[in-house]
């Protein structure tokens, strides 16, 4: 497959636009889950959508995918409250509480989806691809219905920003206000149904999850804005949908939905190592820097301590003595070594040292500033 060439290829296309449109939108209403500490919660969902798959099969006797993901955006909703429910009604956490109702009904989804496969007849054939998804059977219309959906939900998120925004980091002052919490937290988790259920045929119940979650969490390393989030988390969710269809489609029997789950997690592990604010590498690089700067500072200020011992101002002294006066600290002589190459310290003889006038400057301003 040329991937250069995808566009002309019309499943290739479609595919690519329509797990784009999946990554989009799941990365927009993912954003809030994340921020409100639920991420299990579209875990939750996506695995309660399962038994509202099997059911709309066994009650309409159709595989058609209206009906199908009609079924599964009621089971995600109930499952999304019912645990919600067991919260108020118990004293289970919110976490407990989305275990319990993930596991009861992703088993129960299970259970129907094998009583079905029994069947003597042969219409049950493909349902179980909903677990793992799907993507080469999207048809232009699926996409066409993803896209309206998507956008109904972001256009919704746009007309109640503000309202979200503050029910999102402070329900008590949301409520104080008069918003209705309540009713908001209500649309976003059906918002969040709806963007888990258009991704179910492409990506499947089990991995849906990670598509919400993964954007959204590599977003957050980037920016401390939640706009900027949001418009991130959307195009890390478009972008690993998009890649990965194009990559599943480069070799045979790579699974597309796999793949896409992949892209999205590669964009997360390279966000925790490189964003500039929370990267791991960049973190460590800037604490390094930190301390090689305090080091060199607290080598200055003893060279000029000892310098002021001496009428000599190039009378010379050990770097063993500078290390015993820092107590040992490792890294004293590469402190000056930096030193010397800002012209703040000289050296003299084979491991002896002494200020500058430079380095007597720099360290009687530091010993004002901080007086």
């Amino acid at each position: 497959m040329d991937l250069l060439g995808w566009w002309s290829d019309y499943t290739l296309r479609t595919v690519a636009l329509g797990t784009a449109t999946i990554g989009a939108t799941a990365g927009v209403l993912g954003s809030f889950a994340v921020l409100r500490r639920q991420s299990l919660l579209g875990d939750t969902i996506s695995h309660a959508a399962l038994p509202g798959i099997a059911l709309a099969f066994l009650l309409t006797g159709t595989k058609a995918l209206p009906v199908l993901i009609a079924g599964a955006a009621v089971a995600g909703w109930l499952g999304a409250r019912a645990a919600g429910g067991l919260t108020s009604v118990t004293r289970l956490k919110s976490d407990a509480a989305l275990g319990v109702v993930l596991s009861v009904f992703f088993g129960f989804g299970l259970m129907l989806l094998t009583f079905i496969q029994r069947r003597p007849d042969a219409t049950q054939a493909g349902l179980d691809t909903f677990l793992f998804g799907q993507a080469a059977a999207l048809l232009q219309r699926d996409v066409v219905a993803m896209a309206a959906v998507g956008a109904a939900a972001v256009s919704l998120v746009a007309l109640f920003w503000k309202e979200i925004k503050v029910q999102t980091f402070d329900p008590g002052f949301a409520a104080s206000i008069g918003l209705p919490v309540a009713r908001l937290d209500l649309l976003v988790t059906t918002l969040l149904v709806a963007a888990i259920v258009i991704g179910l045929e492409s990506v499947g119940v089990v991995l849906m999850s990670a598509l919400v979650v993964a954007p959204a969490a590599a977003a957050r390393q980037w920016t401390d804005h939640l706009s900027g989030m949001v418009v991130l988390a959307a195009a890390f969710g478009a972008v690993s949908g998009a890649s990965g269809a194009l990559i599943s489609a480069s070799a045979r029997h790579l699974p597309t939905g796999p793949v896409v789950v992949l892209c999205a997690s590669l964009i997360v592990v390279v966000s925790l190592l490189a964003a500039p604010a929370r990267g791991v590498v960049i973190r460590r690089a800037r604490d390094r820097r930190a301390r090689r700067r305090f080091g060199t500072r607290a080598v200055l200020s003893d060279l000029y301590a000892l310098a002021r011992q001496h009428d000599d101002p190039e009378h010379a002294h050990a770097a063993a003595v500078l290390e015993a006066m820092s107590g040992g600290r490792s890294g004293v002589r590469g402190d000056l070594e930096e030193l010397e190459r800002r012209g703040m310290a000289r050296r003299a003889g084979d491991d002896g040292w002494f200020i500058t006038d430079a380095g007597r400057a720099r360290a009687e301003r530091e010993l004002e500033e901080t007086s």
